[in-house]
């Protein structure tokens, strides 16, 4: 999910549109749109850069980040357009707004399933952004396999004429969740939705495998991070081998797997 300026070229919105939209001139319907389309980028940009700040913060200051990666996009005209139809939506601006809420969205993944929970506590926390609705499919994945959080906040944007409310959708999910999710779109877009049993049936059992994964890597992790100092009959036996014994920093570092 690439950041997207917003399209100046709206042609085919106008030649498609109805209702309000249709009794427009063209070029205040391309100035109305740019205008509405500038808020969810700001909200957009505004997200990340609240992430971005919490990356940099536990890169320099903490001993794990758990902020591995973070896109974004906005949707283009003909993708609100066709969700317009599918959602039944009016062709007005306040119908989109209320309607469409996948408009900007942010996408963040990260090494570990509590990594997600942190960071969605984290982000969530902050005086100024509103959660609106969340959906845990990590706790209660789809019945293909899906696996996500997704959180639809909203957070102000200060324009010239004013503060103004925006909705952006943030997923949070690991690395494998996101391998995953990548691969079934990439085979729903080959087979135009119409995919194949067998792969249908491939992917649950590659969602409950990536699913095992982040369990045992949050195992493995917690392990590490509960180790603590190395016994200190492991370090006798470590000095006694060979009689070449770990120096101090060589232990110091291996503690520091630890924390």
């Amino acid at each position: 999910m690439d950041p997207t300026p917003v399209r100046m070229d709206l042609g085919r919105l106008i030649e498609r549109a109805e209702g309000d939209f249709a009794g427009e001139d063209a070029a205040q319907l391309r100035q109305d749109f740019t205008r509405f389309m500038m808020r969810y980028k700001f909200g957009m940009e505004e997200i990340v850069t609240k992430l971005s700040i919490l990356r940099d913060e536990f890169t320099h200051l903490h001993e794990n980040n758990p902020i591995e990666n973070v896109s974004s996009r906005l949707k283009n005209p003909d993708s609100i357009i066709e969700k317009m139809a599918r959602k039944g939506t009016d062709p007005t601006f306040v119908s989109i707004e209320k309607t469409i809420t996948d408009i900007a969205g942010v996408r963040v993944t990260c090494s570990f399933v509590s990594d997600v929970y942190t960071l969605f506590d984290l982000l969530t926390g902050q005086s100024d952004v509103h959660i609106v609705d969340v959906r845990d499919y990590i706790a209660t994945p789809k019945s293909n396999g899906y696996r996500s959080l997704h959180a639809l906040i909203e957070v102000p944007v200060f324009l010239s004429d004013g503060q103004v409310p925006v909705l952006v959708e943030v997923q949070l999910r690991t690395i494998a969740m996101d391998f995953w999710a990548s691969l079934e779109h990439k085979i729903h877009y080959k087979y135009q939705q119409d995919v194949p049993q067998s792969l249908l049936d491939g992917l649950r059992d590659a969602a409950e495998t990536a699913g095992e994964l982040d369990a045992t890597m949050e195992r493995l992790h917690t392990e590490v991070k509960s180790a603590g100092e190395l016994p200190a009959e492991l370090q006798a036996e470590l000095r006694a081998r060979n009689d070449v014994g770990p120096d101090d920093g060589f232990v110091e570092r291996l503690r520091r797997l630890g924390t």
